[in-house]
């Protein structure tokens, strides 16, 4: 069985003390590729490092929603040209967050179209941050979907089934995190039985949201197993057919990325 973490954060300081182990151990979960998310362009050159360091690891470019205020000077021709990078495989993550609301509204939704702009320029996903703005989230996707596609993936998704089907309807992918584990998720269960099975996708967004029975832990990539699993109960198939079907949804999405 092989899986793909579609979404982590291996710069986090979270990992600085034994990021080798860490992914030593994925790799013995059976996770054989990652992704290393970025939050802030700033900080790329030591994200993009990480992916070069490993042959298991690519990794992003892009702004969190938290962060879009800082660093609004970014255009999309500026994450295009770094997106170049060999290792590089996404746009993102940038999005809408109203629950901690640590960056201006306004300022989150500039940087989500500058990203959605850079997704369309270099035909690389953009790696959707979404919560609890799911309104203006599929709001924004179908008036940038209109003006042309491009490709997508409501990554951690812990929304509403209505975002799911607009979101499914506008060409995105849903990844599917710890949050499917706990006791709690009803409803994200219930998205990831109902979307289409060439449209779901695994991840850890770790060193958070640690699936049962670690959850409160700090998450890893190894752990993306355990969601896996889960993720074959909610739609009735083996934990080996999950694991092929979200791999060849990643290498379908993420076109850049080598099998």
């Amino acid at each position: 069985m092989s899986l793909v973490d579609s979404h982590c954060h291996l710069d986090f300081p979270d990992f600085a003390s034994e990021l080798d182990a860490v992914v030593e151990r994925a790799h013995a979960a059976g996770v054989t590729r990652m992704v290393t998310i970025s939050t802030r362009v700033r900080k790329f050159d030591g994200i993009k490092a990480i992916a070069e360091r490993f042959p298991s690891v690519w990794c992003s470019v892009g702004t969190h929603c938290h962060n879009a205020h800082e660093e609004l000077d970014l255009t999309p021709d500026d994450l295009a040209r770094l997106s170049e990078h060999p290792r590089c495989i996404a746009i993102g993550e940038a999005g809408l967050d109203y629950h901690y609301d640590l960056s201006p509204r306004d300022a989150q939704e500039e940087g989500f179209r500058r990203h959605i702009a850079a997704a369309r320029m270099t035909g690389l996903p953009l790696v959707i941050h979404a919560r609890e703005a799911d309104e203006d989230v599929a709001r924004i996707l179908e008036e940038e979907t209109a003006r042309g596609a491009f490709p997508m993936v409501l990554h951690c998704f812990s929304s509403g089934l209505e975002l799911a089907r607009r979101g499914l309807a506008c060409g995105a992918y849903l990844s599917f995190s710890g949050i499917l584990t706990f006791k709690s998720a009803e409803t994200i269960r219930a998205a990831a039985a109902e979307a289409p099975e060439d449209r779901i996708l695994v991840e850890t967004d770790a060193p958070y949201l640690a699936p049962v029975p670690y959850r409160g832990k700090r998450n890893e990539p190894a752990y993306t197993a355990k969601t896996a699993a889960v993720l074959a109960s909610v739609r009735g198939v083996s934990e080996d057919e999950i694991a092929r079907i979200t791999t060849d949804n990643f290498y379908r999405l993420f076109t850049k990325a080598e099998r």
